[in-house]
């Protein structure tokens, strides 16, 4: 298979306490230096907690933010922010929240036409003929054009949101929660439509989100994040159904599921670590019923197991754990 994505000790710092004159006070490292691959066609998907870094990951992708080191490279072509219409015509960003993240004081048309003008360069005849290609696509009526955002409930906003997306011509797709804020009704409904997109345009996703019932049904691939290092990736039925790392057993136990009651995690802490402060080895170390001398002394590096799952822990769980 041909690699469509590959990221090479990808990282993030943000400086924390600016000066007028000096140095920051501090660092927050808020993505570790990570490596992964995404195969063409594939759905990737990135799971994890609130501030475990996976947004910061997205927006490094798509050029909202420059990292602080490693490279990404799309079709073996290494990408930087010396031209960030590059980034346009190969990747693209779908945003969690569908109603402001377009803009209030412009038509769907002018949305639609921004990455067509800016990007292609393309004429008017040609833009109205690819805005109408993609509407049919995404199963929207042209006369929606010449109408505003809050005209739209939810599901037709996100669909939109998606259209715009495509707009670019870009192969690889940064979906962000594209279905978190809609009604469980219509996240079916977006959900099929993003499949039957990925068949039409040979699109690749990387599919984040908090809901692991949508990761496991939507990937092909799981990648689990914790304090911005990656603990583990492998094909999405072998992690949810039987998790290496202690992080992700404690994230499909944590899942609400219909007919079964609410129960606090098991573990000695239930907060992430402190960013200012952070742990000598192991961040999941003060949370993990595993944990050993040897977790306290250097974080474990990710590793292939047996069935191919890759991990970063010391003590991976058995099936049978």
């Amino acid at each position: 298979m041909t690699t469509a994505l590959k990221l090479t000790s990808l990282g993030k710092v943000f400086p924390v306490g600016k000066r007028l004159f000096g140095p920051p006070k501090a660092h927050v490292r808020a993505v570790q230096p990570l490596s992964l691959t995404v195969e063409e066609g594939e759905t990737l998907g990135i799971v994890g907690e609130s501030g475990c870094g996976k947004s910061t990951l997205a927006r490094m992708l798509v050029g909202l933010l420059p990292p602080s080191s490693g490279t990404i490279e799309i079709n073996g072509e290494p990408l930087d922010n010396a031209d960030p219409a590059l980034f346009g015509r190969k990747i693209q960003y779908v945003f969690q929240d569908p109603i402001s993240s377009l803009n209030p004081r412009k038509t769907i048309r002018q949305i639609m036409e921004a990455p067509l003008r800016h990007l292609h360069k393309m004429p008017t005849a040609d833009r109205e003929r690819r805005i109408a290609e993609i509407f049919s696509a995404v199963n929207l009526r042209e006369e929606f054009l010449d109408r505003y955002p809050h005209e739209f409930s939810g599901g037709q906003a996100q669909r939109i949101g998606i259209a715009r997306a495509l707009a670019a011509d870009a192969r690889i797709l940064i979906l962000d929660e594209p279905v978190s804020a809609l009604d469980v009704s219509v996240q079916a409904q977006v959900l099929n439509l993003l499949a039957d997109l990925k068949q039409q345009f040979g699109l690749t996703y990387l599919f984040i989100s908090h809901d692991l019932a949508v990761v496991e049904a939507v990937s092909d691939r799981v990648a689990v994040l914790y304090f911005g290092a990656v603990v583990e990736v492998g094909p999405a039925d072998q992690v949810f159904a039987h998790p290496k790392h202690p992080y992700t057993k404690l994230l499909a136990d944590s899942a609400p599921v219909v007919g079964r009651p609410l129960t606090a995690p098991e573990g000695r802490e239930t907060e992430l670590p402190d960013p200012l402060n952070p742990p000598v080895g192991c961040a999941f170390r003060a949370r993990c019923a595993y944990a050993s001398d040897q977790c306290g002394r250097e974080a474990p590096r990710l590793e292939e197991q047996s069935d191919g799952v890759w991990t970063a822990c010391y003590h991976p769980l058995a099936v049978s754990d």
